[in-house]
């Protein structure tokens, strides 16, 4: 075994643990808050649900928390209809100032994803990265877009054209990627070529084809290009939203190491819940070491992935 991934009973509490290398402080150990629930049924509900989640995070010794996908709505996808463009705000609107301010006050670093309206009538599916400090350090807007039954999000959203930004946080360096994203390796890769140690992969996720893609998608990503991977998912049943049409998110939460082994057991598949872990991030060095996947790729050869 390389390195160390403990769960929550084990490992550094409060402040993350620094180490010197190099001559320069850096974080050894993290402790990390993903989060999963169900739509309540109004935005100013789920709005005060996710700080309490994130205050429950901190009381936890969590450093860094990320909420699911669109957190403060409705999973909209399930049906096309104008009215859900009303959730989408700037990515420097109310509710990132209101959450920027409790990461201020909390000391926590928050991922949050976001319906961004950069004006409208141009929304993006959007992760908005907030450091322990409540600045503002940037965004992350989901790339690939599906449009299949119950996930018709290219009425949504447009495809994302930032790129694959790594955040220099507090508590180290951290990317994002947005659930059907996930299904496309070329993203995880540049991440972990930009640099991140730790990947958050929010999600609204629901049975079918993709039941057995949850159980080896995030560790083949995390083992692939040697980082933790953290994916919180929605859970339950927005049927008082959808109704007969509604879907039932299966939760299962998860964090994944370097080699792509669970970092404890998934969350809940049925009920909310905020899942804490350790994560020792020495083993992304330790792990890259041994495996040198990154000496090793070829990207000259690669030749068919650059065309359209």
């Amino acid at each position: 075994m390389l390195g160390r991934a403990d769960g929550p009973a084990g490992g550094v509490h409060g402040d993350a643990a620094l180490l010197r290398r190099g001559g320069r402080d850096h974080v050894s150990t993290v402790r990390a808050a993903i989060t999963q629930t169900t739509w309540t049924g109004d935005k100013e509900s789920m709005l005060d649900l996710h700080e309490r989640f994130a205050r429950q995070a901190k009381e936890q010794g969590a450093q860094i928390v990320c909420f699911q996908e669109l957190f403060y709505g409705p999973y909209f996808g399930i049906t096309e209809d104008v009215k859900y463009y009303d959730y989408a705000e700037p990515a420097d609107g109310p509710v990132v100032q209101r959450f920027a301010a409790l990461a201020a006050e909390l000391g926590l670093v928050m991922v949050l994803p976001i319906y961004e309206e950069e004006q409208p009538g141009i929304y993006y599916n959007t992760a908005v990265v907030v450091d322990a400090d409540g600045s503002i350090l940037g965004k992350y807007r989901k790339h690939h877009i599906p449009n299949l039954e119950k996930f018709w999000e290219k009425f949504y959203f447009r495809p994302g054209n930032l790129g694959y930004p790594v955040f220099d946080t507090s508590v180290g360096k951290i990317g994002v990627y947005i659930c059907y994203d996930r299904h496309f390796p070329e993203g995880w890769r540049e991440l972990g070529l930009n640099g991140a140690q730790i990947v958050f992969n929010p999600n609204a996720t629901k049975p079918g084809l993709s039941n057995r893609l949850w159980e080896i998608e995030q560790p083949a990503a995390a083992a692939a290009n040697g980082y933790f991977v953290a994916a919180p998912n929605r859970v339950g049943t927005e049927d008082n939203e959808y109704g007969d049409l509604a879907v039932t998110f299966y939760g299962s939460s998860q964090f994944v190491d370097p080699q792509g082994n669970l970092v404890g057991p998934m969350g809940s598949s049925e009920t909310e819940e905020v899942v804490v872990r350790d994560l020792d991030l020495d083993m992304v060095r330790e792990v890259r070491n041994a495996w040198q996947f990154y000496r090793d790729r070829r990207p000259e050869s690669y030749t068919s992935i650059p065309k359209p």
